[in-house]
């Protein structure tokens, strides 16, 4: 709602540019709208998480003061880095495959085996603590594994003989990246 507001108007805008400058390299703007993907939500929460400190200085104008109760609290910012922490890996790896210039079918079954240790302990962290917004998140990565698990099994012996064929034949990792097969 905030980044509606700061690009409401020219003069709001301006305004909000105005406390980056001399304090960053590039001043810019929040992401207003991403697709559906988890790399477009993880850069949109990443320019929101840096620029914090931004909105909190725009909102100390008088003039915008009606919307500080807009301003999201110390708990929300630790929700939005619990939501990085569990999106990063996803961004990376997707930037990884998609920026090799050589054959990946091979590296499949290695990723999805690095994104599920990674939901794994990802559920198994929040599971310690029982806040609403963790129990919300931990049923948001169960979720998301379940659907991790839908596409795994695209690539298992039974459907994916091409793909685990590609894979063993990896001169670096062979059979290794077949120890967990109880996804």
């Amino acid at each position: 709602m905030l980044a509606v507001l700061i690009t409401l108007t020219p003069g709001h805008r301006n305004k909000f540019l105005d406390c980056q400058k001399a304090k960053v390299r590039i001043v810019v703007l929040s992401v207003m709208d991403v697709k559906t993907r988890s790399n477009s939500t993880l850069e949109l929460l990443e320019r929101t998480y840096r620029l914090r400190e931004f909105t909190r200085e725009w909102l100390q104008n008088p003039k915008y003061s009606e919307y500080l109760p807009l301003f999201t609290t110390q708990n929300e910012w630790t929700i939005v880095k619990y939501v990085m922490e569990v999106l990063r890996p996803f961004q990376y790896w997707t930037h990884w495959m998609s920026k090799r210039h050589t054959v990946t079918l091979h590296h499949v079954i290695t990723v999805y085996n690095e994104m599920f240790n990674h939901m794994d302990g990802m559920i198994r962290a929040l599971a310690k603590i029982k806040t609403q917004w963790k129990e919300d998140l931990f049923f948001a990565v169960k979720l998301a594994r379940q659907k991790l698990c839908k596409y795994y099994a695209d690539v298992t012996p039974t459907t994916g003989t091409l793909r685990i064929s590609a894979h063993i034949l990896d001169p670096f990792q062979k059979l290794r990246s077949f120890g967990k097969w109880d996804k």
